[in-house]
């Protein structure tokens, strides 16, 4: 293992965005929420189960583009709604719709709460990056340079796979391999020499269906056992615990 807890074979780091680099996965489970909460009240009515940000949140919206993590959860509950379109206003009674009011209200939090990035990652970045390993940032967020701006960490990352760059090549989100394949692609390595860094389930069983060559899980929720059944070849607290510059 080198000074950065990888094996010696690996070239490429690829790094999701929330809940890896920044604090905004407690954001997105909040905007969901918010989301799901209300679509559920005016479809139930009072006596439907609210959105459980903890759980369900992990089994079905972490770390998927937005439609099919609305898809993921209202087939949960036995709900089918029409696809619409990606242009639905929010809130309109479609998938598209619902995925657009989750976005509005995480735009929001956004600019009321401010980002901010974890500083261990950060740390680490710049200790991957002076070894002279290549890097790239794999997200479902279509937000996600603004989101890397924001925390001034656009720099790090050689290449972005974000969701404006899946939809341009028309690339499944998590939990298919693909948005990490092509990172490696992009980087000019073979997925065998490239690592993973996720926290989502659905980041896990992408990085096992690839076949990359180290799958790290970071937990910063309490879900150590489920990284690891869902493909984690390790699982860390904070990318500080690996190595790199203290």
């Amino acid at each position: 293992m080198t000074q950065l807890g990888l094996p010696e074979a690996i070239q490429a780091c690829l790094f999701d965005l929330d809940g890896v680099v920044t604090k905004t996965a407690l954001v997105h489970a909040a905007a969901w929420k918010e989301t799901f909460d209300a679509f559920l009240r005016d479809y139930d009515g009072e006596t439907g189960r609210p959105f459980d940000a903890d759980a369900e949140y992990d089994e079905y919206v972490d770390g998927r583009p937005r439609a099919d993590g609305v898809r993921a959860f209202l087939d949960s509950r036995g709900i089918h709604l029409p696809e619409g379109t990606p242009d639905d206003p929010p809130g309109t009674r479609s998938v598209h719709g619902l995925g657009n009011r989750k976005n509005a209200l995480l735009l929001d939090k956004i600019r009321t709460g401010g980002v901010e990035a974890y500083a261990g990652t950060l740390r680490y970045l710049e200790a991957v990056r002076a070894e002279g390993l290549r890097t790239a940032i794999v997200s479902s967020s279509a937000n996600c340079r603004d989101v890397l701006r924001a925390v001034g960490a656009e720099h790090y990352f050689d290449v972005r796979i974000d969701g404006v760059v899946a939809a341009e090549r028309h690339l499944p989100g998590k939990p298919h391999p693909d948005t990490f394949l092509a990172a490696a692609r992009d980087l000019g390595v073979e997925p065998s020499r490239a690592a993973v860094f996720e926290d989502a389930l659905a980041g896990m069983d992408a990085g096992r269906a690839g076949g990359f060559g180290y799958v790290v899980g970071v937990d910063r929720v309490g879900q150590r056992e489920a990284l690891y059944a869902h493909g984690a070849t390790i699982v860390v607290n904070d990318l500080a615990e690996l190595g790199g510059k203290e």
